[in-house]
Protein backbone atom coordinates (compact mmCIF):
# COMPACT_ATOMS: atom_id res chain seq x y z
CA UNK A 1 0.00 0.00 0.00
CA UNK A 2 2.89 2.34 0.62
CA UNK A 3 4.13 1.64 -2.91
CA UNK A 4 0.69 2.43 -4.31
CA UNK A 5 0.59 5.68 -2.36
CA UNK A 6 3.96 6.75 -3.62
CA UNK A 7 3.04 5.64 -7.15
CA UNK A 8 -0.10 7.80 -7.08
CA UNK A 9 1.93 10.73 -5.80
CA UNK A 10 4.43 10.26 -8.61
CA UNK A 11 1.63 10.03 -11.18
CA UNK A 12 -0.03 13.18 -9.84
CA UNK A 13 3.19 15.13 -9.78
CA UNK A 14 3.98 13.83 -13.28
CA UNK A 15 0.63 15.02 -14.62
CA UNK A 16 1.10 18.43 -13.04
CA UNK A 17 4.56 18.59 -14.48
CA UNK A 18 3.30 17.57 -17.91
CA UNK A 19 0.66 20.31 -17.81
CA UNK A 20 3.19 22.95 -16.90
CA UNK A 21 5.69 21.66 -19.43
CA UNK A 22 3.04 21.76 -22.16
CA UNK A 23 2.22 25.41 -21.43
CA UNK A 24 5.86 26.37 -21.31
CA UNK A 25 6.52 24.56 -24.56
CA UNK A 26 3.63 26.27 -26.39
CA UNK A 27 4.66 29.70 -25.16
CA UNK A 28 8.24 29.03 -26.18
CA UNK A 29 7.24 28.00 -29.70
CA UNK A 30 5.04 31.05 -30.09
CA UNK A 31 7.78 33.41 -29.03
CA UNK A 32 10.31 31.81 -31.34
CA UNK A 33 7.97 31.97 -34.31
CA UNK A 34 7.29 35.66 -33.75
CA UNK A 35 10.99 36.36 -33.49
CA UNK A 36 11.75 34.58 -36.75
CA UNK A 37 9.01 36.38 -38.60
CA UNK A 38 10.23 39.79 -37.49
CA UNK A 39 13.75 39.12 -38.60
CA UNK A 40 12.78 38.40 -42.16
CA UNK A 41 13.79 41.64 -44.02
CA UNK A 42 14.86 42.64 -47.47
CA UNK A 43 18.42 41.78 -47.96
CA UNK A 44 18.96 44.85 -50.13
CA UNK A 45 17.02 47.54 -48.35
CA UNK A 46 16.82 45.95 -44.91
CA UNK A 47 13.04 46.40 -44.79
CA UNK A 48 10.35 43.83 -44.50
CA UNK A 49 8.72 42.52 -47.57
CA UNK A 50 5.01 43.24 -47.90
CA UNK A 51 3.97 39.66 -47.75
CA UNK A 52 6.29 39.11 -44.74
CA UNK A 53 4.76 42.03 -42.92
CA UNK A 54 1.38 40.57 -43.56
CA UNK A 55 2.43 37.23 -42.09
CA UNK A 56 4.06 38.93 -39.09
CA UNK A 57 0.90 40.75 -38.26
CA UNK A 58 -1.23 37.58 -38.45
CA UNK A 59 -2.16 35.99 -35.06
CA UNK A 60 -0.31 32.81 -34.08
CA UNK A 61 -1.83 29.45 -33.10
CA UNK A 62 -3.38 29.56 -29.55
CA UNK A 63 -1.66 27.96 -26.54
CA UNK A 64 -3.19 24.62 -25.43
CA UNK A 65 -4.72 25.80 -22.21
CA UNK A 66 -7.49 23.25 -22.05
CA UNK A 67 -5.13 20.33 -22.48
CA UNK A 68 -2.97 21.71 -19.70
CA UNK A 69 -6.00 22.11 -17.48
CA UNK A 70 -7.08 18.55 -18.17
CA UNK A 71 -3.65 17.25 -17.36
CA UNK A 72 -3.60 19.26 -14.11
CA UNK A 73 -7.06 18.00 -13.20
CA UNK A 74 -5.94 14.45 -13.95
CA UNK A 75 -2.93 15.00 -11.66
CA UNK A 76 -5.07 16.23 -8.80
CA UNK A 77 -7.01 13.00 -8.59
CA UNK A 78 -4.02 10.67 -7.87
CA UNK A 79 -2.68 13.16 -5.35
CA UNK A 80 -6.00 13.29 -3.54
CA UNK A 81 -6.16 9.49 -3.48
CA UNK A 82 -2.55 9.34 -2.20
CA UNK A 83 -3.24 11.91 0.50
CA UNK A 84 -6.26 9.91 1.65
CA UNK A 85 -4.09 6.85 2.39
CA UNK A 86 -2.33 6.80 5.75
CA UNK A 87 0.08 3.97 6.69
CA UNK A 88 0.90 3.39 10.39
CA UNK A 89 4.10 1.31 10.78
CA UNK A 90 4.70 -1.40 13.40
CA UNK A 91 5.48 -0.17 16.88
CA UNK A 92 3.54 3.06 16.34
CA UNK A 93 -0.03 4.24 16.69
CA UNK A 94 -1.70 7.24 15.13
CA UNK A 95 -4.17 9.94 16.02
CA UNK A 96 -6.50 11.36 13.36
CA UNK A 97 -6.19 15.15 13.48
CA UNK A 98 -8.78 17.19 11.63
CA UNK A 99 -8.21 20.76 10.48
CA UNK A 100 -11.79 21.49 11.48
CA UNK A 101 -12.55 19.47 14.63
CA UNK A 102 -9.04 18.85 15.95
CA UNK A 103 -7.98 15.47 17.37
CA UNK A 104 -10.59 12.87 16.64
CA UNK A 105 -11.30 10.07 19.16
CA UNK A 106 -10.01 6.62 18.41
CA UNK A 107 -6.60 5.20 17.71
CA UNK A 108 -5.16 4.24 14.35
CA UNK A 109 -3.24 1.00 14.86
CA UNK A 110 -0.49 -0.32 12.55
CA UNK A 111 -1.86 -0.82 9.07
CA UNK A 112 -3.56 1.18 6.24
CA UNK A 113 -6.23 3.77 6.99
CA UNK A 114 -8.31 6.13 4.74
CA UNK A 115 -8.49 9.81 5.55
CA UNK A 116 -10.23 12.86 4.25
CA UNK A 117 -7.60 14.42 2.01
CA UNK A 118 -6.43 17.93 2.82
CA UNK A 119 -8.61 17.88 5.96
CA UNK A 120 -7.34 15.04 8.13
CA UNK A 121 -3.78 14.14 9.02
CA UNK A 122 -2.18 11.45 11.17
CA UNK A 123 0.16 12.11 14.10
CA UNK A 124 2.31 9.05 14.89
CA UNK A 125 3.37 8.08 18.42
CA UNK A 126 5.87 5.40 19.43
CA UNK A 127 3.97 2.82 21.49
CA UNK A 128 6.99 0.60 22.16
CA UNK A 129 8.57 0.41 25.60
CA UNK A 130 10.96 3.23 26.38
CA UNK A 131 13.46 3.65 29.18
CA UNK A 132 14.05 6.80 31.13
CA UNK A 133 17.34 6.69 33.03
CA UNK A 134 18.98 8.93 35.60
CA UNK A 135 22.52 8.84 36.94
CA UNK A 136 23.75 9.04 40.52
CA UNK A 137 26.86 11.03 39.62
CA UNK A 138 28.00 12.86 36.54
CA UNK A 139 30.43 10.73 34.60
CA UNK A 140 33.39 12.52 33.07
CA UNK A 141 33.30 12.25 29.25
CA UNK A 142 36.18 10.67 27.42
CA UNK A 143 38.60 12.77 25.39
CA UNK A 144 37.40 11.40 22.05
CA UNK A 145 33.74 12.30 22.74
CA UNK A 146 34.30 15.72 24.32
CA UNK A 147 33.03 17.65 21.31
CA UNK A 148 29.93 15.50 20.97
CA UNK A 149 29.18 15.93 24.67
CA UNK A 150 29.49 19.67 24.45
CA UNK A 151 27.24 19.72 21.39
CA UNK A 152 24.48 17.54 22.89
CA UNK A 153 24.90 17.11 26.67
CA UNK A 154 21.42 15.63 27.12
CA UNK A 155 22.15 12.80 24.69
CA UNK A 156 25.66 12.20 25.99
CA UNK A 157 24.83 11.62 29.68
CA UNK A 158 21.58 10.94 31.59
CA UNK A 159 20.08 13.41 33.99
CA UNK A 160 21.51 13.57 37.52
CA UNK A 161 18.89 12.80 40.19
CA UNK A 162 19.73 13.89 43.74
CA UNK A 163 17.43 13.68 46.75
CA UNK A 164 17.74 14.72 50.38
CA UNK A 165 17.39 12.27 53.24
CA UNK A 166 15.97 13.10 56.67
CA UNK A 167 19.38 14.37 57.86
CA UNK A 168 19.63 16.75 54.91
CA UNK A 169 22.37 14.83 53.10
CA UNK A 170 22.26 14.75 49.32
CA UNK A 171 22.04 11.25 47.84
CA UNK A 172 22.46 10.50 44.15
CA UNK A 173 20.02 7.98 42.70
CA UNK A 174 20.49 5.96 39.52
CA UNK A 175 16.93 5.13 38.45
CA UNK A 176 15.55 3.39 35.35
CA UNK A 177 11.86 3.59 34.38
CA UNK A 178 10.38 1.30 31.73
CA UNK A 179 7.21 2.83 30.30
CA UNK A 180 5.10 3.06 27.17
CA UNK A 181 2.21 5.15 25.93
CA UNK A 182 -1.32 3.83 26.32
CA UNK A 183 -2.46 3.36 22.72
CA UNK A 184 -6.11 3.70 23.73
CA UNK A 185 -5.55 7.20 25.12
CA UNK A 186 -3.46 8.69 22.34
CA UNK A 187 -6.09 11.32 21.57
CA UNK A 188 -5.86 12.56 25.20
CA UNK A 189 -2.07 12.47 25.10
CA UNK A 190 -2.02 14.41 21.81
CA UNK A 191 -4.44 17.01 23.08
CA UNK A 192 -2.99 17.52 26.60
CA UNK A 193 0.61 16.39 26.81
CA UNK A 194 3.73 17.74 25.17
CA UNK A 195 5.32 15.87 22.32
CA UNK A 196 8.46 14.91 24.29
CA UNK A 197 6.67 12.83 26.91
CA UNK A 198 9.82 11.28 28.39
CA UNK A 199 11.70 14.53 29.00
CA UNK A 200 8.78 16.79 29.90
CA UNK A 201 6.39 14.43 31.75
CA UNK A 202 8.18 11.28 32.96
CA UNK A 203 11.39 12.95 34.13
CA UNK A 204 9.76 15.63 36.35
CA UNK A 205 7.32 13.09 37.80
CA UNK A 206 10.07 10.63 38.76
CA UNK A 207 12.28 13.33 40.28
CA UNK A 208 9.38 14.86 42.22
CA UNK A 209 8.18 11.56 43.71
CA UNK A 210 11.63 10.44 44.79
CA UNK A 211 12.30 13.84 46.36
CA UNK A 212 8.99 13.61 48.23
CA UNK A 213 9.64 10.09 49.56
CA UNK A 214 13.35 10.37 50.43
CA UNK A 215 12.92 12.69 53.48
CA UNK A 216 10.88 9.93 55.18
CA UNK A 217 14.04 7.81 55.58
CA UNK A 218 17.47 8.35 57.04
CA UNK A 219 20.51 7.91 54.87
CA UNK A 220 21.53 4.56 56.32
CA UNK A 221 18.02 3.13 55.81
CA UNK A 222 18.01 4.20 52.17
CA UNK A 223 21.43 2.70 51.69
CA UNK A 224 20.84 -0.60 53.49
CA UNK A 225 17.63 -1.78 55.12
CA UNK A 226 14.79 0.16 53.45
CA UNK A 227 16.13 0.51 49.95
CA UNK A 228 13.56 -1.90 48.52
CA UNK A 229 10.79 -0.25 50.50
CA UNK A 230 11.69 3.13 48.98
CA UNK A 231 11.73 1.61 45.50
CA UNK A 232 8.33 -0.03 45.95
CA UNK A 233 6.77 3.16 47.32
CA UNK A 234 8.22 5.20 44.46
CA UNK A 235 7.09 2.62 41.89
CA UNK A 236 3.52 2.71 43.23
CA UNK A 237 3.39 6.51 43.23
CA UNK A 238 4.98 6.87 39.78
CA UNK A 239 2.69 4.23 38.27
CA UNK A 240 -0.48 5.86 39.62
CA UNK A 241 0.65 9.38 38.69
CA UNK A 242 1.63 8.56 35.11
CA UNK A 243 -1.36 6.25 34.57
CA UNK A 244 -3.64 9.30 34.87
CA UNK A 245 -1.78 10.83 31.89
CA UNK A 246 -2.07 7.70 29.74
CA UNK A 247 1.47 6.44 30.40
CA UNK A 248 1.82 2.79 31.47
CA UNK A 249 4.80 2.10 33.75
CA UNK A 250 6.11 -1.43 33.46
CA UNK A 251 8.96 -1.39 35.95
CA UNK A 252 10.83 0.99 38.26
CA UNK A 253 14.43 0.08 39.04
CA UNK A 254 16.76 1.62 41.61
CA UNK A 255 20.13 0.71 40.20
CA UNK A 256 22.60 2.57 42.35
CA UNK A 257 23.03 5.01 45.24
CA UNK A 258 25.75 7.61 45.67
CA UNK A 259 26.34 8.83 49.20
CA UNK A 260 28.26 12.00 50.13
CA UNK A 261 31.98 11.45 50.27
CA UNK A 262 32.41 12.20 53.99
CA UNK A 263 29.39 10.12 54.98
CA UNK A 264 30.54 7.25 52.77
CA UNK A 265 33.94 7.23 54.47
CA UNK A 266 32.36 7.28 57.95
CA UNK A 267 29.89 4.58 56.97
CA UNK A 268 32.69 2.49 55.56
CA UNK A 269 34.56 2.74 58.87
CA UNK A 270 31.40 1.83 60.76
CA UNK A 271 30.80 -1.13 58.47
CA UNK A 272 34.37 -2.25 59.00
CA UNK A 273 33.84 -2.13 62.76
CA UNK A 274 30.58 -4.04 62.42
CA UNK A 275 32.33 -6.60 60.26
CA UNK A 276 35.07 -6.88 62.90
CA UNK A 277 32.38 -7.31 65.55
CA UNK A 278 30.68 -9.98 63.47
CA UNK A 279 34.04 -11.66 62.92
CA UNK A 280 34.74 -11.69 66.67
CA UNK A 281 31.23 -12.99 67.32
CA UNK A 282 31.78 -15.71 64.75
CA UNK A 283 35.12 -16.64 66.31
CA UNK A 284 33.46 -16.73 69.75
CA UNK A 285 30.74 -18.99 68.42
CA UNK A 286 33.40 -21.21 66.84
CA UNK A 287 35.28 -21.44 70.13
CA UNK A 288 32.07 -22.21 71.98
CA UNK A 289 31.36 -24.92 69.46
CA UNK A 290 34.89 -26.26 69.99
CA UNK A 291 34.23 -26.33 73.75
CA UNK A 292 30.90 -28.03 73.13
CA UNK A 293 32.61 -30.54 70.86
CA UNK A 294 35.23 -31.20 73.55
CA UNK A 295 32.47 -31.70 76.12
CA UNK A 296 30.64 -34.04 73.80
CA UNK A 297 33.83 -35.94 73.10
CA UNK A 298 34.50 -36.20 76.86
CA UNK A 299 30.97 -37.45 77.43
CA UNK A 300 31.38 -39.86 74.55
CA UNK A 301 34.69 -41.05 75.98
CA UNK A 302 33.05 -41.40 79.40
CA UNK A 303 30.22 -43.39 77.85
CA UNK A 304 32.74 -45.53 76.01
CA UNK A 305 34.68 -46.10 79.23
CA UNK A 306 31.51 -46.99 81.09
CA UNK A 307 30.41 -49.32 78.32
CA UNK A 308 33.90 -50.80 78.17
CA UNK A 309 33.87 -51.31 81.96
CA UNK A 310 30.43 -52.88 81.73
CA UNK A 311 31.62 -55.06 78.89
CA UNK A 312 34.70 -56.09 80.86
CA UNK A 313 32.53 -56.82 83.88
CA UNK A 314 30.17 -58.86 81.74
CA UNK A 315 33.16 -60.66 80.23
CA UNK A 316 34.46 -61.40 83.69
CA UNK A 317 31.03 -62.56 84.77
CA UNK A 318 30.83 -64.78 81.73
CA UNK A 319 34.31 -66.09 82.41
CA UNK A 320 33.37 -66.72 86.03
CA UNK A 321 30.20 -68.44 84.91
CA UNK A 322 32.20 -70.55 82.49
CA UNK A 323 34.66 -71.45 85.20
CA UNK A 324 31.79 -72.21 87.54
CA UNK A 325 30.17 -74.44 84.93
CA UNK A 326 33.43 -76.23 84.31
CA UNK A 327 34.34 -76.69 87.94
CA UNK A 328 31.03 -77.07 89.75
CA UNK A 329 31.33 -80.85 89.69
CA UNK A 330 35.02 -81.03 90.57
CA UNK A 331 35.82 -79.01 93.62
CA UNK A 332 33.71 -76.86 95.95
CA UNK A 333 36.61 -74.41 96.26
CA UNK A 334 36.36 -73.45 92.62
CA UNK A 335 32.71 -72.65 93.09
CA UNK A 336 33.60 -70.33 95.94
CA UNK A 337 36.28 -68.65 93.81
CA UNK A 338 33.80 -68.17 91.01
CA UNK A 339 31.32 -66.62 93.42
CA UNK A 340 34.11 -64.44 94.77
CA UNK A 341 35.04 -63.34 91.21
CA UNK A 342 31.44 -62.56 90.48
CA UNK A 343 31.18 -60.52 93.64
CA UNK A 344 34.42 -58.70 92.80
CA UNK A 345 33.25 -57.95 89.27
CA UNK A 346 29.89 -56.77 90.56
CA UNK A 347 31.70 -54.66 93.18
CA UNK A 348 33.91 -53.06 90.48
CA UNK A 349 30.92 -52.35 88.29
CA UNK A 350 28.97 -50.78 91.14
CA UNK A 351 32.08 -48.80 92.19
CA UNK A 352 32.41 -47.45 88.61
CA UNK A 353 28.75 -46.50 88.16
CA UNK A 354 27.55 -45.63 91.68
CA UNK A 355 29.63 -44.42 94.65
CA UNK A 356 32.04 -45.37 97.42
CA UNK A 357 29.39 -47.14 99.46
CA UNK A 358 29.34 -49.95 96.95
CA UNK A 359 33.13 -50.25 97.37
CA UNK A 360 32.73 -50.61 101.13
CA UNK A 361 30.10 -53.26 100.68
CA UNK A 362 32.39 -54.99 98.19
CA UNK A 363 35.20 -54.99 100.76
CA UNK A 364 32.89 -56.53 103.36
CA UNK A 365 31.88 -59.16 100.84
CA UNK A 366 35.56 -59.72 99.99
CA UNK A 367 36.44 -60.22 103.65
CA UNK A 368 33.62 -62.68 104.09
CA UNK A 369 34.63 -64.49 100.96
CA UNK A 370 38.26 -64.56 102.15
CA UNK A 371 37.23 -66.08 105.48
CA UNK A 372 35.15 -68.63 103.68
CA UNK A 373 37.99 -69.36 101.30
CA UNK A 374 40.50 -69.73 104.13
CA UNK A 375 38.08 -71.98 105.94
CA UNK A 376 37.68 -74.06 102.81
CA UNK A 377 41.46 -74.10 102.33
CA UNK A 378 42.00 -75.23 105.91
CA UNK A 379 39.38 -77.93 105.49
CA UNK A 380 41.02 -79.04 102.28
CA UNK A 381 44.47 -78.99 103.92
CA UNK A 382 43.21 -81.06 106.86
CA UNK A 383 41.63 -83.48 104.46
CA UNK A 384 44.88 -83.65 102.51
CA UNK A 385 46.86 -84.28 105.70
CA UNK A 386 44.49 -87.05 106.74
CA UNK A 387 44.74 -88.63 103.28
CA UNK A 388 48.52 -88.24 103.32
CA UNK A 389 48.81 -89.70 106.81
CA UNK A 390 46.65 -92.63 105.78
CA UNK A 391 48.82 -93.16 102.74
CA UNK A 392 52.01 -92.90 104.80
CA UNK A 393 50.61 -95.38 107.31
CA UNK A 394 49.83 -97.78 104.51
CA UNK A 395 53.29 -97.27 103.08
CA UNK A 396 55.01 -97.79 106.47
CA UNK A 397 52.90 -100.89 107.06
CA UNK A 398 53.92 -102.20 103.66
CA UNK A 399 57.62 -101.40 104.27
CA UNK A 400 57.48 -103.10 107.69
CA UNK A 401 56.15 -106.23 106.03
CA UNK A 402 58.88 -106.07 103.41
CA UNK A 403 61.63 -105.51 106.02
CA UNK A 404 60.24 -108.33 108.12
CA UNK A 405 60.72 -110.62 105.18
CA UNK A 406 64.16 -109.13 104.23
CA UNK A 407 66.03 -107.76 107.28
CA UNK A 408 69.11 -106.92 105.22
CA UNK A 409 67.21 -104.06 103.50
CA UNK A 410 67.53 -102.05 106.68
CA UNK A 411 71.30 -101.82 106.33
CA UNK A 412 70.95 -100.89 102.64
CA UNK A 413 68.45 -98.14 103.41
CA UNK A 414 70.68 -96.74 106.18
CA UNK A 415 73.71 -96.78 103.90
CA UNK A 416 71.77 -94.93 101.16
CA UNK A 417 70.71 -92.27 103.61
CA UNK A 418 74.18 -91.75 105.06
CA UNK A 419 75.63 -90.14 101.92
CA UNK A 420 74.77 -89.81 98.27
CA UNK A 421 78.45 -90.39 97.32
CA UNK A 422 78.54 -94.01 98.48
CA UNK A 423 78.01 -96.90 96.13
CA UNK A 424 76.20 -99.84 97.72
CA UNK A 425 76.28 -103.45 96.54
CA UNK A 426 74.31 -106.32 97.93
CA UNK A 427 76.44 -109.54 98.55
CA UNK A 428 75.73 -112.75 100.42
CA UNK A 429 76.64 -112.58 104.06
CA UNK A 430 78.53 -115.84 104.04
CA UNK A 431 80.49 -114.96 100.85
CA UNK A 432 80.77 -118.49 99.60
CA UNK A 433 79.86 -117.99 96.00
CA UNK A 434 80.98 -114.35 95.56
CA UNK A 435 84.32 -113.89 93.78
CA UNK A 436 85.00 -110.36 95.09
CA UNK A 437 84.85 -111.34 98.71
CA UNK A 438 88.60 -111.82 98.98
CA UNK A 439 89.29 -108.51 97.23
CA UNK A 440 87.07 -106.64 99.59
CA UNK A 441 88.57 -108.27 102.64
CA UNK A 442 92.08 -107.41 101.54
CA UNK A 443 91.02 -103.81 100.96
CA UNK A 444 89.46 -103.53 104.38
CA UNK A 445 92.52 -105.13 106.02
CA UNK A 446 94.86 -102.55 104.45
CA UNK A 447 92.86 -99.78 105.97
CA UNK A 448 92.65 -101.48 109.35
CA UNK A 449 95.70 -99.74 110.79
CA UNK A 450 93.96 -96.39 110.78
CA UNK A 451 90.49 -97.64 111.65
CA UNK A 452 89.20 -97.98 115.16
CA UNK A 453 88.61 -101.20 117.11
CA UNK A 454 84.92 -101.15 116.22
CA UNK A 455 85.68 -101.20 112.47
CA UNK A 456 87.87 -104.35 112.88
CA UNK A 457 85.09 -106.15 114.70
CA UNK A 458 82.60 -105.57 111.84
CA UNK A 459 83.46 -107.77 108.96
CA UNK A 460 80.62 -106.73 106.63
CA UNK A 461 81.05 -104.03 103.97
CA UNK A 462 77.93 -102.30 105.24
CA UNK A 463 79.42 -101.59 108.64
CA UNK A 464 82.65 -100.31 107.11
CA UNK A 465 80.68 -97.94 104.95
CA UNK A 466 78.84 -96.61 108.03
CA UNK A 467 82.11 -95.96 109.85
CA UNK A 468 83.70 -94.29 106.88
CA UNK A 469 80.82 -91.86 106.53
CA UNK A 470 80.79 -91.03 110.22
CA UNK A 471 77.25 -92.31 110.78
CA UNK A 472 75.88 -94.77 113.21
CA UNK A 473 74.08 -97.78 111.93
Amino acid sequence: MVVLKYLLVIIGIGLFGSSGALLVYDIYLSSQLRRLLRRRRDLTTGELLPEDATEANRPLAPIRWRLAQRLAAAGVLPLLVAFSIAVVPDGFAGVRVSQIWGARPGTLYPGVHLLTPLVDSVELYDTREQVYTTAAIRSAPLGGTLAATAASPAAASPEILTVQAREGLNIGLAVSIRYRLDSQRLSYIHANLPRAVGDEVVAPTVATIYRQLAPNYITREIFATKREELRLAAATAITSRLASDGIIVREVLLRDLKLPEEYAQGLEGLLLKEQENERLGTETEIKQKHVKIAELEAEAQKSRDVKQAEAQAQVRVLQAKAEADSMQYTLPLKQKQIEQSKLEAQARKEATLQNAEAAAQAKIIDSKAELERQKNLSDAEANRIRVTAAADAERVKFEAAVLKQNPMLIQKIIAERLSDKLQIMMVPIDGKNFFANDVLRSAFSSVGNSASAEESEDSTPVAAAHKRSGRRP
